[in-house]
């Protein structure tokens, strides 16, 4: 079976509610198409070992995606997948089950240096659930090869290397106050005003900076959403603002400055971790392969949006990111990639795991 055939199978079998059926796909696969040992856990994360070394590099992804268009179901309820013009179409094409495929591919064929894991983890989507399951149940392999995005960044149809990329933080900061009649308000301590100063400390903040491979990784805070309030003519008690904050590695917004006010409580939703390769060896290892693959001239590059890299390094593992999607296909009503880059993907982590660790 071939990387397009696989896409095409793992694409047209529905996993945004469940992922069972793409799992049960790829663990017959990997059983049928090797010799290697094959695991499922709890959640149903899809496991794959074979060779052996002092040191693993795992090959990551993830075969749940986010919930399809309509234009994106068939009339059985199974995804559509189409090829036109050098690409295949359909719901997780690009985010990620492409990927996902070459590297079960190259899995399959790859004689490795060390031992090689194949890994394809549920609930990415949703705050990383399978990644952290497996890292709280003792995956820790010492590389990883993670096959999110990575074409068409240092210039158009070229897959590059991700060094690093941010995170995500998604807070709450509720005010308090108490409740009176708004023609008198002094009587009460109005929640909106105590949320106002709040507003006004988040938009003081500095967002962190650092240098990643010669490129410039910014963060940014911004309050995204306000809510309070009960009625036109009463002093409101309680007012609610959610916070949207983009991390990098080592630095952080002083976000909790904003728990130093009177009435306001800062709570923590979601903390999606930032990555950085410190490893030069293994990212240049994993750039040569990249380019022994490739016409173009790929680069070691950011990216903007949290992976599951993140849990993997601050687990330990150093992590590169290299994949077929390109900016802006991911999660869209048009979503698709390349066939000929899902190819060079193959190839590409065929030639990561014959030649690291070296």
């Amino acid at each position: 079976m071939s990387v397009i055939d696989l896409t095409r199978e793992l694409v047209r079998t529905p996993s945004h509610e469940d992922e069972t059926a793409a799992g049960d796909l790829l663990e017959e696969w990997l059983r049928r198409e090797t010799a290697a040992e094959v695991t499922r856990d709890e959640v149903g994360n899809v496991l794959a070992r074979k060779g052996a070394g002092e040191e693993t590099l795992a090959l990551v992804g993830h075969h749940d995606v986010v919930e399809p268009a309509d234009s994106q179901v068939g009339p059985g309820g199974e995804y559509v997948v189409e090829e036109r013009d050098g690409r295949l179409y359909g719901r997780g094409t690009a985010d990620m089950k492409g990927a996902v495929a070459a590297a079960a591919i190259a899995f399959r064929n790859a004689e490795p240096a060390g031992e090689l894991v194949f890994a394809s983890f549920v609930g990415e989507e949703v705050g990383g659930v399978g990644a952290r399951h497996a890292i709280e149940n003792g995956f820790a392999p010492e590389y990883a090869v993670v096959g999110e995005g990575s074409t068409g960044y240092s210039a158009s149809g070229v897959t590059d290397v991700a060094v690093a990329h941010k995170g995500r933080r998604g807070s709450t900061i509720t005010a308090r106050g108490e409740r009176a009649h708004a023609s008198e308000q002094e009587a009460g301590e109005n929640a909106i005003y105590r949320a106002s100063d709040a507003v006004d400390v988040v938009r003081d903040l500095e967002a962190p900076t650092v240098e990643v491979a010669g490129e410039r990784l910014t963060g940014s805070v911004v309050v995204t959403e306000i809510e309070g309030g009960t009625a036109m003519n009463v002093v409101p008690d309680r007012c609610e603002l959610t916070v949207d904050e983009r991390t990098v590695p080592g630095e952080r917004a002083a976000l909790e400055r904003v728990g130093e006010l009177e009435g306001i409580e800062w709570t923590i939703d979601q903390d999606l971790p930032p990555m950085e390769c410190g490893d030069e060896a293994f990212a240049e290892t994993v750039l040569e392969a990249a380019d022994g693959a490739q016409s173009g001239a790929p680069g070691l590059v950011t990216k903007p949006h949290a992976t599951d890299a993140g849990w993997l390094s601050r687990a330990g593992t150093e992590c590169v990111i290299c994949g077929a999607s390109e900016p802006g296909e991911a999660h869209t009503d048009t979503e698709s990639v390349s066939i000929a880059v899902l190819e060079r993907c193959a190839d590409l982590y065929r030639r990561s795991a014959e030649t690291w660790p070296r």
